[in-house]
């Protein structure tokens, strides 16, 4: 009777212990508790701004995914995976915690990965818009993938800003070698965004009358002017959920004695308070051209002398939304299937919101699900 009391008093005094120790490194910050981009790479190309990572392969024979464990394949799919992720929310959706890893689980299963890093802009930078990062830099970070691994085939897994820069890539009818193509949570049709939609009620009827009656332009702004700092795409982000942001602090409180909960805590809440700037071209073309006036929802949009038009698009492709987005609507995302002319293509929806998608705690359970038929490429070779 004795035994079992001092083995609670025991355990009670365990926790006590780890919550109090937990308490002092977040609060203190204890640089443990980060434990994003772990995952080794080698940086193979430079252009301005931006980075293209590669990820050799792992030195590990297996990965913890979630609660499970993953074997790590000992050859690698010949077609390379390109990475491209959006502006404000950086490279550290990817690779945020070892065990939800996007990064790691790719090269687990045998695919050689590649990461596109846009790198920060400044108020220097404020001049690059949509045609830059899908037009100039994107084919430019492609390139260089090639090159590196050797293969003319590429498939892109690309993330929000990163899916619609991908699309507009793959519809300006420049990359024939595209293998597949993955959208995570993109939006296409903005007019049915959920909260881009809501927005839009109230400025779409007086900037289609600014417009009609007046010369103003958007685009004649100083870009410098309308550059987006990041603590203010943090701020926007965070808010569209701040009951969930309050609520994650309740659950931090019930689980401090939980070391790898509270590491997540931290790791996630960083990657949201250390978001980039937008620059100002990029707000500039979004405003009008991609939510104003929704051109992609049509399937085709303009950007300088290049028109891209998704029929041209005819790759396997796969479009992602993640079922409580409240950010980004499901049909929007879906809306890309209407426009494609490839004959694979599907539209699934995860468990998760705008990030949880494929960074949530559900996401390694649900990271296989539904690819492309054309996705992995059958053929391989030893790393």
């Amino acid at each position: 009777m004795l035994a079992p009391l001092l083995r609670r008093l025991g355990q009670a005094r365990q926790t006590a212990s780890a919550t109090l120790a937990n308490a002092a490194d977040w609060f203190g910050g204890d640089p443990d508790l980060f434990r994003a981009e772990r995952t080794p790479y080698e940086v193979i190309h430079r252009f301005g701004l931006m980075r293209v990572r590669y990820y050799p392969p792992l030195a590990e024979d297996r990965i913890r995914l979630g609660d499970t464990t993953l074997p790590v394949a000992e050859q690698t799919h010949v077609t390379p995976v390109v990475l491209v992720p959006p502006l404000a929310a950086s490279t550290l959706i990817f690779d945020l915690l070892p065990e939800r890893s996007l990064v790691r689980y790719l090269r687990a299963r045998g695919f050689a990965v590649y990461l596109v890093d846009w790198g920060a802009p400044r108020r220097a930078d404020a001049g690059l818009g949509v045609r830059d990062y899908a037009l100039r830099l994107l084919p430019d970070a492609l390139t260089a993938v090639r090159a590196h691994s050797g293969e003319p085939e590429v498939s892109i897994l690309a993330y929000c800003m990163g899916g619609l820069f991908s699309l507009i890539h793959a519809g300006a009818a420049t990359d024939s070698a595209l293998r597949n193509l993955v959208v995570v949570a993109s939006p296409v049709d903005m007019h049915d965004a959920t909260l881009a939609a809501t927005a839009l009620k109230w400025l779409n009827r007086p900037a289609r009358l600014l417009r009609r009656h007046s010369d103003f332009r958007l685009h004649d702004v100083d870009p410098r002017l309308l550059q987006v700092p990041g603590w203010l795409n943090s701020l926007a982000f965070r808010a569209t959920s701040p009951i969930g942001s309050l609520s994650t602090y309740l659950r931090l409180a019930r689980r401090l004695s939980d070391r790898d909960y509270v590491a997540a805590h931290t790791t996630t809440g960083r990657w949201l308070s250390d978001m980039l700037d937008y620059p100002g071209a990029i707000v500039q073309d979004f405003l009008v051209t991609l939510w104003i006036d929704n051109a992609l929802a049509g399937g085709r949009v303009t950007f300088g002398d290049t028109e891209s038009d998704l029929g041209r698009i005819d790759c396997p492709l796969l479009a992602i939304a993640g079922d409580d987005d409240r950010l980004i609507g499901a049909n929007s995302v879906a809306r890309v299937l209407d426009l494609v002319t490839s004959a694979d293509r599907r539209f699934v929806r995860a468990p998760g919101g705008h990030a949880g998608v494929f960074a949530g705690r559900e996401a390694p359970s649900t990271a296989g699900a539904s690819p492309p038929t054309g996705w992995p490429r059958a053929r391989t070779r030893a790393c």
